[in-house]
């Protein structure tokens, strides 16, 4: 009977310790550094987070939707509330982690003063960071939009450009790697890092700290108030992740709790 019990017994905590697994997708960096970092506490915890990394914006959301994964951590919220409305799915929001100021990189100039005329400039081809590249433009003094409070422009709604320039649309992820092939490329503070960019002190021009931006942990609707969902809530909200933030990444990802 002892042996049965015991059997017993660990067949339970194998069981509970499998129930806690959270698999999540991420981006490189900094996002899967981040949770990298809190999961050592998570795994004392009982919560065994399983991290994917995946390089585009689209996949991670819909492994997440399908249920193939229980969240992700990549996206700012506009960007989620696009998707949401493009894909028909009913993703949500349940922390707000950090912001990554948007910059404007150059290879070729070290200043935008000097930018020549009909200069290529690469923004994000997706709704919500084209819209936040053309933000940051206007914000710079190179265009003028129709209205600069439209998180979703696009060049089409580019009013003035008086130094005629060339827009190009591209994959977020790629804009690292076409620097040296255009004139200006505006990139997601992510994609600059994993280039080994610093944002601080490469950036032409950078978002600053008030960017509404704030980069969030998704799930499912039906799984946000799991157990294991709001611990690493909590540990993604904890005083020794936002010191590691900051001593990290100074001021190139910005703690936004």
């Amino acid at each position: 009977m002892k042996k049965i019990f015991a059997i017993l017994a660990l067949t339970t905590a194998f069981g509970a310790h499998a129930a806690d697994k959270l698999s999540i997708a991420a981006t490189a960096v900094p996002h899967a550094d981040i949770l990298e970092f809190v999961k050592p506490g998570l795994a004392s915890q009982g919560v065994n987070l399983d991290i994917k990394v995946f390089t585009d914006y689209v996949q991670p959301n819909l492994q997440v939707a399908e249920g193939r994964l229980d969240a992700n951590f990549f996206q700012h919220k506009p960007y989620l509330d696009e998707f949401n409305k493009g894909r028909g799915t009913d993703l949500t929001s349940v922390a707000g982690v950090h912001v990554e100021p948007f910059g404007i990189y150059s290879s070729k100039l070290t200043s935008l003063d000097n930018i020549p005329n009909r200069a290529t400039v690469a923004i994000p081809n997706d709704a919500t960071n084209g819209g936040r590249a053309l933000l940051l433009l206007d914000k710079a003094g190179l265009i003028s939009l129709k209205d600069n409070s439209n998180i979703l422009a696009t060049p089409r709604d580019i009013a003035e450009n008086p130094h005629n320039l060339r827009i190009r649309e591209l994959e977020a992820a790629t804009l690292p790697r076409v620097l040296d092939q255009v004139d200006l490329a505006l990139i997601n503070t992510n994609y600059a890092l994993e280039a080994g960019l610093n944002p601080t002190s490469d950036a032409l021009a950078i978002e600053g700290d008030d960017s509404p931006y704030v980069n969030i942990l998704v799930t499912r609707a039906d799984n946000q108030d799991a157990p294991a969902v709001q611990k690493l809530v909590e540990a993604l909200h904890s005083a020794e992740l936002k010191q590691f933030i900051e001593e990290k990444y100074k001021g190139a990802v910005v703690p936004a709790f």
